[in-house]
């Protein structure tokens, strides 16, 4: 709401923005002496006709108690109630004002107030007819695809918000209740690290907007919006790389990385190439990509039908030594515990790789078939879910089915740490965001060492997925693993994509594989919330 109405005023051409004693606040367009102003329970506009009698020269008026300034530095006094009263009521006659729209019981309006005195040929007009008007101009100009998106339920909007912030705050104005997120929080950590922590010091139940909960991490700033105040800010570190935590193994090395698994002889963008290069290997000698950025059609429409099975034979592999149950032995094994067959692998979906261009490829940065490496490119933003699922994600504009959304960051930890992680956290009761294991290829990776078997946790160290919600089966995006600096696949990126056409302000989910019956999983499933019909738990017998 706070961009649509910067936007407007910019549009309007406002010159000031002010708040009047306690009680007012009105912008102004100074070329045409138009004033839209925001009044509670007081005559409105009395600062601007008080400057229209001072230009005039008079000076007929009780000493005021307090004093203001206009852009140019001159001393505006400013009246008590009761002068402002006598003030205005002496040249409202000069004026015609409109009323655009009121909180539910008028306490708070918005009125537009055109003053003939300026010389500007004011008409009456069909109020609902102009701002239908300026809803077209604002749809073209900023890109609202939204069809329930009004100008005048916008308003009204804001007058109540307007009216239920100042109540909250004992009657002191606040348009909008905005977090500084340049500020830095209290925490004591280093200060290297300091500027990527999320602020957590806002106090609960007062509505709040980040411009930029990134930090300016991302190229395009990702907003954040509490706005009933019923959720405390994460406390989180964002970053833009997958980070070891001790003991992953991960060596990126060019050495390691063949003449097979590079494209050195291609140039400039390897889809423009009239034979594909050696990077399509994964993806059976064509690109996972078409030229516009997106995936392509058929590779995708796969991948959601692996997704999807039912049949876990079809897709699925079954470790006769599982990295995840080793683990749960070994641990029962300190503890003293037989180990149960209830402890044998469940089994791993294979999924599809896609393989990027990287540094050794003579390629350029703008090589087609170097999506997920230039980041993240969509509209994204934070939000309170209604649905009580705590934060979720939704694209603040319209994606195409196939678009790159974000890549899935956090901490590489071993499935040994992960294990130690969880069991602490249940201790203490902690709250985590649902680690990712990367076994998309542990069919072919035969037996792993636990530095081997890793996963990616992002509850203390992520970026802006480890808020986006699961939903079972019909989620609007997918997880595809994509390899980039290693051929080695016990490490790979975590890619999301839209498996739909998404609306802007849809909210963005995925499905993250859980078995609700598998209570030796070292991943504990959660009350699901997803609303899908076909919800796992709600569906269970």
């Amino acid at each position: 709401m706070n961009r649509i109405l910067t936007n407007m005023r910019e549009t309007l051409n406002f010159g000031t923005t002010r708040n009047v004693q306690g009680k007012k606040a009105a912008m102004v367009d100074q070329e045409n002496g138009v004033t839209i102003s925001i009044k509670r329970n007081v005559l409105e506009s009395y600062r601007n006709n008080h400057r229209e009698l001072l230009k005039k020269g008079s000076t007929k008026y009780e000493p005021p108690h307090a004093t203001t300034h206009s852009a140019d530095g001159t001393k505006i006094p400013e009246f008590k109630p009761e002068d402002m009263e006598n003030r205005v009521a002496g040249s409202i006659s000069e004026s015609s004002q409109v009323d655009i729209a009121s909180s539910d019981n008028g306490e708070v309006k918005i009125t537009l107030v055109c003053d003939s005195s300026r010389k500007f040929d004011f008409r009456r007009l069909n109020v609902d007819a102009v701002l239908e008007v300026v809803e077209e101009k604002f749809r073209e100009r900023y890109g609202i695809t939204n069809p329930e998106f009004s100008i005048k339920n916008l308003m009204k909007e804001f007058c109540q918000y307007y009216l239920e912030v100042t109540s909250y705050f004992n009657n002191d104005v606040i348009l909008l209740p905005m977090y500084d997120s340049s500020k830095k929080s209290d925490s004591e950590v280093s200060p290297d690290d300091q500027k990527h922590k999320i602020p957590t010091n806002v106090t609960k139940k007062n509505p709040t907007f980040i411009e930029d909960m990134t930090r300016g991490e991302e190229r395009n700033p990702i907003s954040l919006v509490n706005e009933d105040g019923s959720l405390e800010l994460p406390k989180f570190f964002y970053i833009l790389k997958n980070t070891v935590y001790q003991n992953a193994y991960v060596n990126f090395s060019l050495a390691r990385i063949s003449d097979d698994n590079c494209c050195s002889n291609c140039f400039g963008d390897c889809l423009s190439e009239p034979a594909n290069c050696a990077c399509t290997r994964e993806t059976r000698g064509k690109f996972a990509y078409t030229p516009g950025g997106l995936l392509e059609e058929k590779f995708l429409d796969e991948c959601i039908a692996m997704n999807k099975s039912k049949t876990k034979n079809d897709y699925f592999y079954y470790c006769e030594n599982c990295p995840l149950e080793n683990v749960v032995e070994k641990k029962s094994l300190q503890k003293k515990r037989k180990r149960s067959n209830k402890y044998m692998c469940k089994g791993h979906l294979m999924r599809k790789f896609i393989k990027e261009c990287w540094t050794k490829c003579g390629c350029g940065r703008n090589c087609g078939n170097r999506v997920v490496q230039r980041g993240i490119t969509a509209k994204l933003q934070v939000f309170s879910t209604p649905q009580g699922k705590g934060w979720g994600v939704r694209t603040l504009q319209e994606l195409e089915k196939g678009t790159f959304v974000c890549e899935y960051i956090g901490e590489i930890v071993t499935n040994m740490e992960l294990y130690e992680r969880n069991e602490e956290r249940t201790t203490n009761d902690e709250r985590h965001t649902y680690p990712v294991l990367l076994d998309a290829d542990w069919a072919s990776e035969g037996r792993l060492k636990d530095e081997e078997a890793l996963c990616l946790d992002a509850t203390s160290f992520g970026n802006v997925a480890r808020f986006i919600n699961h939903r079972c089966y019909d989620a609007n995006l997918i997880e595809i693993p994509v390899e980039v600096e290693t051929p080695d696949h016990h490490y790979y990126h975590i890619a999301f994509f839209t498996t739909r056409k998404v609306k802007a302000n849809e909210e963005l989910t995925w499905d993250y594989g859980i078995d609700f019956d598998d209570d030796t999983h070292p991943i504990k499933a959660f009350e699901c919330k997803c609303g899908s019909h076909f919800c796992g738990m709600k569906n269970r017998s």
